[in-house]
């Protein structure tokens, strides 16, 4: 079997956060988010990191983290590029971005062979998730169904107090598998947390201990060989409808996999708290929490120095 490698997405600009957000340091030597993934993935048992990035910005990435993470993990790049679609297929000309979720873990079909797992480049996801994962991976391999995994956290460790954030809301069964991820793209903090669907005129509680995806799969290489095979589908439509902005979300194809009956996925927990930048106002929060975790003992002040 082979080892599973770690896929980064970290193609996206911050366009809410109001800059290129892998890219801003929250630890003390000029660490990024990503430098924390990383390290725990790394003593989870990756060996190898796959970045999914812009052309445009990979002499800054790799100048910012990808030589430093080199010295101690095999790095590889690859590009999400708006033009990376099916034969038959064209870029419209109001469209500006990538193809979303989906498309960006697609970019990486080249360099991954085996089990893999995916991460965004701009959440913190704690050591537990990267131990769990790494744990399914190297233990279960495809047979009637495509066997694949999630890490799930509770709503309430994943909200920020500066504004609306969007989570896949998971329902499962009685022994843990998925059944269905529904997006809500404005979920606000409170007690509890509460979504909305028209802009804020009703508002929806949603319980915090309700389990939600932080986009951190791991998948066997017929995710991507299905997420390939599913795409023109998803362009037909696309292209009718929404041409400038729909995207190809990776937990829609999850969906269809298991409606189909050809894939299960299985859901881990993790109560450790996330971190992220979605907003620049989270940014104090974020370095205040590295250095406390710095400070514990959870991670060395230079990680990548020792």
């Amino acid at each position: 079997m082979k080892k599973p490698v770690l896929v980064i997405m970290a193609a996206g600009m911050g366009s809410r956060y109001g800059g290129l957000k892998q890219l801003d340091p929250v630890g003390n030597h000029g660490q990024l988010i990503i430098d924390y993934s990383i390290y725990d993935a790394r003593r989870a048992g990756f060996e190898t990191v796959v970045f999914v990035i812009k052309p445009e910005i990979e002499e800054d990435f790799k100048r910012c983290i990808g030589d430093r993470v080199s010295k101690s993990m095999d790095v590889r790049y690859v590009y999400q590029l708006k033009e990376d679609l099916p034969e038959g297929y064209a870029v419209p000309a109001e469209r500006q971005k990538p193809w979303g979720t989906a498309h960006a873990a697609l970019a990486a079909r080249s360099v991954v062979t085996g089990p893999f797992a995916v991460i965004n480049a701009d959440d913190y996801y704690g050591p537990e998730a990267f131990r769990e994962i790494y744990g399914y991976l190297s233990s279960h391999e495809d047979g009637d169904l495509y066997e694949y995994v999630m890490v799930g956290y509770l709503l309430k460790n994943t909200v920020t107090e500066n504004g609306t954030v969007a989570r896949g809301v998971c329902e499962e069964t009685a022994d843990n598998f998925l059944t269905r991820v529904t997006e809500r793209t404005k979920i606000e903090k409170g007690e509890p947390p509460r979504f909305t669907e028209d802009g804020g005129q009703t508002w929806t509680e949603l319980p915090g201990d309700t389990i939600v995806s932080m986009n951190m799969w791991g998948f066997t290489r017929s995710f991507l060989d299905e997420a390939w095979k599913r795409f023109p589908a998803f362009l037909d439509k696309a292209l009718t409808e929404n041409p400038a902005k729909a995207e190809y979300f990776l937990p829609s194809v999850v969906s269809q996999l298991i409606d189909e009956g050809k894939a299960r996925v299985k859901v881990l927990r993790s109560e450790d708290k996330w971190y992220g930048v979605t907003y620049r106002e989270d940014k104090p929060t974020v370095v205040n929490a590295i250095a406390g975790k710095t400070k514990s003992g959870l991670y060395p002040d230079r990680l990548w120095e020792v």
